[in-house]
């Protein structure tokens, strides 16, 4: 779980810090993919090939971008 630190009172600015805190360590993909609830097999190859693609372009694009 996620902490974050108020200051000076600013709650809207704790509270920007903690949705992209919970973004970036995945626990709301993983609280949706929960609530989603069960999926079939072929679902879940599809969804696991499709991020792999996603992921592999990603690396691709910033090896590039490095260069």
């Amino acid at each position: 779980m996620s902490k974050v630190v108020v200051r000076n009172g600013n709650v809207d600015g704790a509270l920007r810090t903690f949705k992209q805190k919970n973004l970036r360590d995945g626990s709301y993909k993983k609280i949706r993919s929960i609530q989603d609830g069960y999926m079939k097999p072929g679902e879940k190859r599809r969804a696991a090939k499709k991020e792999g693609t996603k992921n592999s372009r990603k690396r691709e694009r910033l090896s590039n971008r490095a260069v």
